[in-house]
């Protein structure tokens, strides 16, 4: 699959949002595109208006119960059909169950990184897993950069 300075540019784009995030053990960022346009981002978080206070968020259980994923923040921001779209995805590749959201929104294309964090690669190793087994199966390239 070829890669292109426009993955480059909205991989950095999707590194910069991950940084917006508020969760103190991992960000990600997530950032959709139609050809070389944004139609949306969105970075992993509490939901809009709920407090985002350092009890909810330093207690592992509550944060992971409110949380939701930079990927499914950056579809329901969209507000339009992404059918199509392609979405880039950083520090890590999508797990299943935002995998299975993308392939349910129609989104053509991911793009995304392998973490360089062995600590992330092994919590979320049999979610990645299982996400790019789905990806493959329905025909969705799942393409990595090199880590920026």
């Amino acid at each position: 699959m070829l890669i292109s300075k426009w993955d480059q540019r909205f991989m950095e784009r999707a590194e910069q949002i991950a940084s917006w995030s508020k969760d103190p053990s991992t960000h990600v960022g997530a950032v959709i595109t139609q050809g070389k346009r944004v139609v949306s981002e969105g970075y992993n978080g509490l939901p809009q208006l709920v407090e985002d206070s350092p009890e909810r968020l330093n207690d592992r259980e509550v944060k992971l119960a409110l949380t939701i994923h930079a990927e499914i923040n950056a579809i329901l921001f969209a507000k339009q059909d992404i059918t199509g779209c392609t979405i880039y995805v950083w520090p890590l590749p999508p797990c299943a169950a935002c995998m299975s959201v993308i392939i349910q929104a129609g989104i053509k294309r991911v793009v995304t990184v392998k973490s360089k964090n062995k600590f992330l690669q092994k919590r979320w190793e049999s979610s990645n897993n299982l996400a790019l087994e789905v990806a493959h199966e329905v025909g969705i390239p799942v393409v990595y950069l090199e880590a920026i």
